[in-house]
């Protein structure tokens, strides 16, 4: 593929045509804010926090929907740059729920680290925020719409990503928002409950339903015997997180699942296997069908 020599920032960048420049200036090491953007996902083009300035050009543009061409003199962090990134953030902010101390993603959330990365510390515009409406969706997701930034990424990422499109935008204007059909929940709908439209929310508005205070209920009743079966997935996500080796995360589990009061640990290593098997077994079935029809095409 062809490269296209642009300018970003005072210093000539060699990038793939159809570069978008958002990607050619991460190439070159320099950071531009997004949080409709994600590298898995179609783009949207939503918020507009990754504006740039390029010379001869009366607007500003969006970094993430403009590909890149010949001879573009792009500029990231001039004054107006700024001002711009500033103003549509405080903008997310002015209609959003901005009480960061009790919210799930307090700590881990793109809006908040965004704000802070650009010094915002009082809001010019006042607060237009929609009436916190926390309510379960599922019987394992809960949503928060005062929290959403209608980024759409859980809707392209269950779309595109899962193939299952349950997750749409819902009424218009002021009114809408990220629902399903009929706003009838994910229940009502062929949901998978896989969880990836929580993973990529960059706020508070999807979280996963706790269930940590039953558990503590379950520990701190004499009557019953509780037993927790851990999947092999978390000893490994514990080894990870906690710098162990993957081989001394069971150890130590086990100890502190024992120490918090669990009567009985157990392993589901065999039922893992299973579905690893059948899983393995479901991919090469795809793979021959797949193979076999690109044979009949070529035929």
């Amino acid at each position: 593929m062809p490269s296209i020599t642009v300018r970003i920032d005072g210093r000539d960048v060699s990038v793939s045509e159809g570069t978008t420049i958002l990607e050619a200036c991460r190439a070159a090491g320099i950071r531009i804010p997004t949080l409709c953007y994600h590298p898995d996902l179609s783009i949207a083009g939503n918020c507009r926090v990754c504006v740039v300035e390029v010379d001869g050009w009366q607007t500003l543009t969006a970094a993430c929907v403009t590909p890149v061409t010949p001879g573009l003199s792009i500029r990231t962090s001039s004054a107006r740059v700024r001002r711009a990134r500033r103003t549509m953030t405080e903008l997310l902010l002015a209609s959003h729920d901005s009480n960061c101390p009790e919210c799930v993603r307090n700590g881990n959330c793109e809006l908040q680290e965004l704000a802070e990365d650009l010094g915002i510390q009082r809001n010019r515009f006042d607060t237009t925020e929609r009436p916190r409406s926390v309510e379960e969706v599922s019987s394992a997701v809960m949503r928060d719409l005062s929290k959403c930034i209608l980024c759409t990424r859980c809707v392209r990422t269950c779309e595109e990503l899962q193939s299952v499109a349950v997750v749409k935008p819902v009424e218009r204007s002021r009114d809408v928002h990220m629902g399903t059909f009929m706003d009838s929940g994910l229940d009502g709908v062929p949901c998978t409950m896989c969880g990836q439209c929580i993973d990529r929310c960059p706020v508070g508005a999807l979280y996963e339903k706790t269930g940590v205070d039953s558990v503590w209920d379950a520990l701190e009743d004499p009557d019953r015997y509780v037993v927790v079966q851990t999947a092999p997935a978390v000893r490994v996500g514990l080894a990870e997180a906690l710098g162990f080796a993957v081989a001394r995360s069971t150890g130590k589990m086990v100890a502190a699942l024992r120490r918090l009061g669990f009567d009985s640990v157990l392993d589901t290593d065999f039922t893992a296997d299973l579905t690893i098997i059948e899983e393995g077994n479901e991919l090469l079935s795809r793979l021959r069908s797949s193979l076999a029809g690109t044979n009949e095409e070529e035929s």
